[in-house]
């Protein structure tokens, strides 16, 4: 082993990598496409409204040695869908090496939850009848499926692609990476008990994908990043300092008193799919500015 293997260009080489960022046209989905493409990866960006990702690819400022953004429509919630578009791929490429199950929404929100002064708080019997007529089955499904369900279709569909993604680099084995949240990890509601709960499966579907693929000697990793509160399509685009501690609604502020960057998630998932990161597996990385040190959570 030379001093070589350690510079940066090669820790973190994506060069040659073929990417899949499902939502990932806007949002952390966005952040985590142009940390891959600056580093030289072939990124598709995954969603179900062309216009966005036409946009966000060509926004995208290509440098030397960057690699390129490609609109690739497809609707992580249904079947037909994935499976056309995984055809598709397999026609186009005939492996993959990195998948960032990203797409995501925030789902029912009940504000009135953490607002004692709110009328629903005149007894339990109150609050419990507010909390049941205000959300629904139908809404709760609809976000588990693409908050959860979804990373399972999305990386069975993938999987023959990916294993095959392996294959081509001595000591690279392709990665499926999860973006879950915080949310999933406190055991804080933050006024929504739908959100929060279907991180949360995500985050085990993540453990449970790892440890299944290693047990069955298929050559794939599985990992997750679990973000705080950023600037996405979810908070509007519009956290500032003030703001964070209220979006967050933990009961001790955030420690960094800041939004995360863009640089920040996108290097952390850097480093998970790049060779640095290849002996990493079944791993959850928080990168949410100390929040979970300082409120209940399941970590």
């Amino acid at each position: 082993m030379t001093s070589a293997s350690f510079r940066i260009e090669n820790l973190y080489d994506l060069k040659g990598r073929i990417a899949l960022v499902t939502g990932g046209g806007t949002g952390i989905g966005w952040m985590i496409t142009q940390g891959l493409a600056a580093n030289g990866a072939k990124v598709y960006i995954a969603g179900r409204r062309k216009d966005v990702l036409e946009k966000a690819a060509a926004s995208f400022e290509k440098t030397e040695g960057s690699g390129e953004i490609i609109p690739f429509v497809m609707d992580a919630t249904s079947r037909e869908s994935i499976s056309a578009a995984q055809k598709e791929f397999q026609a186009r490429e005939g492996r993959l090496h990195i998948l960032v199950n990203n797409a995501g929404q925030t789902g029912p929100v009940s504000r009135f939850f953490n607002d004692m002064s709110a009328p629903e708080h005149q007894s339990p019997e109150t609050l419990g009848q507010a909390m049941f007529n205000h959300e629904s089955f139908e809404e709760w499904g609809q976000l588990y499926a693409i908050n959860s369900t979804s990373i399972f279709f999305v990386t069975m569909a993938f999987l023959g692609l990916l294993a095959k993604g392996s294959e081509d680099r001595a000591n690279y084995t392709s990665c499926v990476i999860n973006t879950s949240s915080i949310s999933g990890l406190w055991k804080l509601a933050q006024n929504h008990f739908c959100y929060n709960s279907s991180k949360a499966a995500a985050a085990h579907l993540t453990k449970m994908l790892a440890a299944e693929f290693a047990l069955k000697k298929i050559p794939v990793r599985v990992c997750g990043v679990a973000p705080g509160v950023y600037e996405s399509e979810m908070t509007q685009d519009r956290v500032t300092k003030d703001e964070v501690d209220g979006i967050a609604m933990g009961v001790s502020p955030v420690p960094a008193k800041r939004p995360g960057s863009a640089q920040e998630v996108a290097g952390a998932v850097i480093f998970l799919v790049s060779p640095a990161g290849n002996y990493t597996n079944g791993q959850e990385i928080v990168v949410d500015g100390g929040a979970l040190c300082v409120n209940p959570s399941t970590v």
